[in-house]
């Protein structure tokens, strides 16, 4: 999974990144020269992976992980190339979901507090031109190709698609909130256009007004999933041992760390869950989208054990922990064997039966 952060210039926007990675990236409160994006890969912790490496104890426990991605910031400047036009706009297509860090304390280098809506508002109006204007340069050569005689079934699909897809975007709605049919969705998915991409909005509080913006928060979550930080405060927390950090977090009501809150947040915006496989060799997490059917599952493994599905040996971390190992949940009938169509559930323990 990757996870874009974008955000206006001294939004905080690499703080958070610091915050969830633990990297000590520059933070400054002015603009720079810098283009190329911050990386971080940070582990998904499960307590159930840690709990299937107990009983398996397998050479090598591997969980998921989240990629972040911090952007250069964007300067607000409708002349100035931000994320969303020429090279930046490579790299924001490459995220699975983006995070708008948005800025709730006072600016040094301003003097003012933001008006988070109209900022929030602001940055998705420059979204939905950028898609626009991809949209419409689409479907010129979509229109040439249909004068010089190209009338492929695919090519109406792709030109009945990007009619909504304008029509949506002049209503100044993001393409997340048009129901495309499934060939609609799958003829312009090449695009990767950025309103189509989930969007969560990082509410980057200081610490001393973290907890008491309800209101703004409330307007905000009327479009948008909200979630909210004291982003300096948490960065600093990572300085601290363990049981420090938590006293702190506790003064502040704060029950998780932010990468673990990020995290939970993430998956539900995405819709993912996680199976298992397991063995003496490996004890895996995977993530999928909810729906996934087991060859969709047995793909995010190897493309060779989706190609050559058999059959999908499955039971569920719940009844192993409950039944204390594999061999008593095979006493019980707990063991099931199912089909292509099965839909994987959350906490899934798999093994692919396949021929190649």
């Amino acid at each position: 999974m990757k996870i874009g952060l974008i955000g206006l210039q001294n939004s905080g926007k690499t703080t958070i990144f610091n915050t969830l990675t633990g990297l000590e990236v520059e933070v400054t409160s002015y603009s720079t020269q810098k283009i190329e994006p911050n990386h971080g890969i940070v582990q998904v912790e499960d307590e159930r992976v840690e709990k299937l490496s107990e009983m398996y104890n397998p050479k090598k426990t591997i969980y998921a992980t989240i990629e972040y991605i911090d952007f250069v910031g964007l300067t607000g400047n409708k002349d100035k190339n931000d994320a969303f036009s020429g090279s930046g706009m490579g790299l924001v297509k490459t995220a699975d979901a983006l995070a708008l860090v948005v800025r709730n304390f006072d600016d040094p280098t301003s003097g003012d507090m933001p008006d988070a809506v109209s900022n929030v508002d602001s940055i998705e109006s420059d979204m939905l031109i950028s898609d626009l204007i991809i949209a419409e340069k689409r479907l010129e050569k979509v229109e040439l190709s249909k004068k010089r005689g190209i009338k492929e079934a695919s090519l109406q699909i792709e030109e009945k698609a990007l009619h909504k897809i304008i029509e949506h975007l002049e209503d100044s709605n993001p393409i997340r909130t048009l129901n495309l049919a499934g060939d609609e969705e799958k003829a312009v998915r090449g695009f990767q256009f950025i309103t189509q991409k989930p969007l969560m909005i990082i509410f980057n509080s200081d610490e001393d007004n973290f907890g008491n913006n309800d209101s703004v928060i409330s307007e905000l979550q009327k479009k948008y999933k909200v979630i909210e930080f004291a982003g300096t405060f948490e960065m600093e927390l990572n300085k601290l041992e363990v049981e420090e950090a938590v006293e702190f977090m506790q003064d502040m009501n704060i029950n998780e760390s932010a990468r673990d809150r990020l995290t939970k947040f993430s998956y539900e915006l995405l819709g993912y869950c996680s199976f298992f496989t397991v063995g003496e060799d490996e004890v895996r997490a995977w993530t999928i989208t909810k729906g996934d059917d087991a060859v969709e599952a047995a793909g995010k493994i190897h493309s060779d054990l989706a190609r050559g599905f058999i059959r999908a040996e499955c039971f569920s971390y719940n009844d192993l922990i409950q039944c204390g190992s594999e061999k008593i949940v095979r006493e019980k009938g707990l063991f099931r064997l199912e089909g292509k169509k099965y839909i994987v559930q959350d906490g899934d323990i798999l093994n692919i039966r396949f021929s190649v």
